[in-house]
């Protein structure tokens, strides 16, 4: 355990669902009363080609092939950090590690990530920290969003953090409570259209600005029966198959028809989301902030869309560059370190789950 003062050195890993590449974020933190951060080095190395076959085709491998991945993918993982800590001279005390989903339904009591703690331990020589979902789905919680702890202890001082990223998922504070949960579709939907195109993603939102919404086929999306739930509730690659797939695979729309369908879908359900919690609230306060980051807030287009959507109420914060496009991995750093200290990293109020609990596997080092 740390004491308090200390400085700690942490590198954070995050690969997300929309398979741009492996974030890589070596922060500091200094543990004190509060815990503070700063962004020392960061990077992002992209998926080869072959990788993002082989992580997307995952979805539907077996268990020896799973098993099998899991090891190369944690070495690939392992020499990355490497490959990083040798070209910026730096010296981390412990690496956290996300690692990438392959599965994720709650329901059913089960979530995969992918990428071996153990392999990235043996290469790097340091404290390895993953795994940190599972636990929480075997206590009977949604193992997501994981992120909204570090909004709490990182970023409190705006009324809600909205990460765009495969999927968008948002934190606020009610009560004196920091809650959560998943919105709907975001990259992973913008992306998936786009491969119509041969392109992999929809630079600053033009090629939705060019589209025409489809009012049939954003009524049928609105209408999707996730968006009735109440929080706490979590997405997945599965429930993103089977109820958008079909739809984005038909030629009776344009690739563009359908990005600028998605833009409207994706804008929509954050901004009836954020002005249902501002109405529960009954608040005096008459401008919230909305702390935006993920690789859908470089998309121009959307950010446009979204700030007029929410006008009236919200302002759309943009942090710097390093925040927007490596939060995640900077949050996953802290829940390593919190585990670390064997402090609780995830919170029952934001992922359902029957208690509070410090969740992640720990491999110690370096090896004798």
């Amino acid at each position: 355990m740390l004491a308090n003062d200390s400085l700690v050195n942490v590198i954070g890993l995050m690969s997300g669902t929309s398979l741009d590449g492996l974030d890589i974020a070596y922060v500091r933190f200094k543990v004190n009363k509060n815990i503070e951060f700063e962004l020392i080095q960061s990077t992002t190395i992209p998926y080869s080609q072959e990788w993002k076959q082989k992580l997307s085709d995952a979805f539907h491998s077996g268990a020896e092939e799973l098993k099998r991945l899991d090891e190369e993918y944690g070495v690939w993982i392992g020499n990355s950090v490497l490959q990083f800590i040798n070209q910026y001279h730096i010296v981390p005390d412990l690496v956290s590690s996300h690692g990438h989903t392959i599965f994720h339904k709650p329901s059913e009591k089960y979530t995969l990530q992918i990428g071996s703690g153990i392999k990235i331990h043996e290469l790097t020589q340091l404290p390895v920290i993953n795994n940190f979902r599972a636990q929480d789905v075997a206590l009977g919680g949604q193992g997501a969003p994981l992120v909204p702890v570090g909004d709490e202890l990182l970023f409190s001082e705006y009324d809600f953090c909205l990460n765009l990223g495969g999927f968008s998922n948002i934190s606020w504070k009610m009560n004196g409570k920091r809650l959560a949960c998943d919105i709907g579709p975001c990259n992973i939907l913008l992306n998936e259209i786009c491969k119509k195109l041969g392109v992999g993603f929809d630079e600053d939102g033009n090629l939705a600005r060019q589209g025409k919404i489809s009012p049939t086929l954003l009524e049928k999306w609105n209408q999707l029966s996730f968006y009735k739930l109440e929080a706490p509730k979590s997405l997945g690659r599965e429930w993103f198959e089977s109820n958008f797939l079909d739809d984005i695979q038909q030629e009776s729309h344009s690739a563009n028809d359908l990005l600028a369908t998605a833009v409207f879908h994706i804008v929509h359900q954050i901004s009836t989301f954020v002005r249902a919690i501002i109405n529960k609230e009954n608040s005096i306060q008459t401008n919230y902030t909305i702390l935006c980051t993920g690789g859908g807030a470089h998309n121009i287009y959307l950010m446009k869309q979204l700030q007029e959507s929410v006008a009236e109420s919200c302002s759309i914060v943009l942090p710097d560059k390093g925040i927007i496009d490596f939060k995640e991995a900077i949050v996953f750093a802290l829940l390593g370190l919190l585990r670390w200290r064997n402090e609780n990293n995830i919170l029952a109020a934001i992922t359902g789950a029957s208690r509070d609990h410090s969740s992640g596997d720990v491999y110690y080092g370096p090896n004798p």
